[in-house]
């Protein structure tokens, strides 16, 4: 993976032979929407649902080919942010892999519809539509074989695609993934609220702003500007003193309450148990300790529904792991990501 330009990088981690950083540092990264500098483009596919805007790294073949032929017969990396976030959110792992000079498959990091440049879907789209939308994506690209890895609610779509595109799901890996106990608070969200108060708490807020549509975004930020966000956000981190600013305006600036209210609508209406006993592929999870969305009680039921899961729990890490602990993330799931998987 190039990059011409490292917006926001840190110094070098000392490393290990393997890769991994002999101390990990919190939150070693800022977000950049530079797509350029991480040597991505972008594209926009007309789905099901409307236009989907993606960012595309295409890695040379091993014939020095690098304008992208023969991309059915590639495994590409499939990237799916979570329900406050955009492409940008994947920024931190993707300097982390290039830290590393890790060798990588084709990525698409793309803004799932209602998100980002993406346009929004209708009130009535379920998960088949939004899902159905990215599969639309990767086809015309040419890809019809992908690792999938989603971050938050990025991880439930992933979980579902894994389900319903066995054939085309090489793998799924899940990032701080909402699942169980947030898919139980969104259907009940009064008498559930004590599973996790975070979200019951986050899901009535974007209840009371959805209604502002795009304007809700810029009062969010004019709450970060006023420095009154923060409080807001914190739960999400577990050292959220530590975050970068960068992340903290990208929630300001790309969360969609709109869009995360129906999201939850779609969790709280769907049968995790039954669609997703169907994954045949394997899936690794990775998530913080200190997640207020997710915990023991979803690594078992995650593992009593798929047949091959493994979990991997990330001491210094909140409901952000891939921006918390890049470092440690990059190793669980480097196989995602690798041209060789």
């Amino acid at each position: 993976m190039t990059r011409r330009a490292s917006p926001g990088a840190p110094s070098r981690v000392p490393a290990d032979v393997d890769g991994a950083p002999e101390r990990e540092p919190y939150a070693p990264y800022g977000l950049t929407a530079d797509s350029t500098a991480l040597g991505f483009e972008t594209r926009v596919s007309i789905t099901r649902v409307g236009p989907v805007s993606a960012r595309l790294h295409r890695t040379p073949s091993p014939d020095g080919d690098g304008d992208g032929d023969g991309t059915e017969h590639r495994v590409v990396t499939l990237l799916l942010h979570g329900a406050a976030g955009s492409w940008t959110t994947w920024t931190p792992l993707l300097a982390e892999l290039d830290r590393r000079d890790a060798a990588i498959s084709d990525v698409v990091a793309l803004d799932l519809p209602g998100w980002g440049d993406s346009t929004a879907f209708h009130p009535d789209a379920g998960i088949d539509d939004v899902a159905g939308a990215t599969v639309d994506l990767m086809r015309s690209l040419g890809y019809s074989s992908w690792h999938v890895v989603g971050h938050s609610l990025g991880a439930f779509i992933a979980l579902h695609l894994a389900a319903t595109e066995p054939e085309a799901t090489a793998s799924a890996s899940l990032v701080s993934p909402a699942t169980f106990t947030v898919a139980e608070v969104a259907r009940r969200p009064l008498r559930a609220a004590g599973r996790s108060p975070a979200f019951a708490g986050l899901l009535t807020v974007m209840r009371a702003f959805a209604p502002f549509g795009r304007a809700a975004s810029r009062v969010l930020s004019s709450l970060r500007r006023a420095r009154l966000l923060g409080p807001v956000v914190a739960p999400l981190f577990a050292h959220p003193r530590l975050v970068p600013d960068s992340v903290v305006a990208a929630l300001a600036d790309e969360v969609r309450p709109a869009a995360f209210v129906r999201a939850a609508r779609i969790a709280a209406a769907y049968d995790l148990e039954d669609s997703w006993s169907r994954i045949r592929c394997p899936v690794r999870s990775v998530r913080g300790a200190a997640d207020v969305f997710a915990g023991e009680h979803d690594d078992r039921m995650l593992a009593r529904v798929v047949r091959d899961v493994t979990v991997t729990v990330i001491p210094s890490a909140g409901h952000f792991a891939h921006i918390e602990a890049p470092q440690a993330v990059a190793t669980a799931l480097l196989p995602a990501f690798s041209p060789r998987s």
